[in-house]
């Protein structure tokens, strides 16, 4: 199961969970999903963001003022952004094409290109 946080009335966001999806036919939870061959790049760049975030912890126990840390939370953002834009793509030319491929693809294509569209539209609402 995948988690999904999802904003709630209170402060602390609520957490539901929806099934992880596979790719293309595949059982759930089994790979390779389109981001397998960048897997390396992909932890070391989510290192880094969580290098960013810790240092933006670093900052507000440190009173450092307050402009500097929201520039450094726009960096944050935008290398999150950046970074699930990239997903985004591998997932539209590994999964999505393989389900425009496969004799039996009409089903399934459109699942993929429902569950991307939805991707694609909470990526848009942040």
């Amino acid at each position: 199961m995948t988690t999904i946080d999802t904003p709630s009335a209170g402060t602390a966001p609520a957490t539901e969970t929806a099934p992880a999806a596979a790719c293309h036919g595949a059982p759930q939870g089994a790979g390779p999903h389109g981001y397998s061959g960048e897997k390396e790049a992909h932890l070391k760049r989510l290192r880094r963001i969580e290098g960013q975030i810790r240092g933006l912890q670093r900052m507000v126990d440190e009173d450092v003022y307050c402009i500097d840390i929201l520039t450094q939370v726009s960096a944050s953002t935008k290398a999150l952004q950046s970074f699930a834009l990239s997903l985004l793509e591998e997932h539209l030319r590994h999964c999505v094409a393989a389900a425009a491929a496969a004799e039996d693809g009409g089903e399934e294509l459109n699942a993929k290109v429902a569950e991307a569209s939805a991707a694609i539209a909470r990526l848009l609402r942040t």
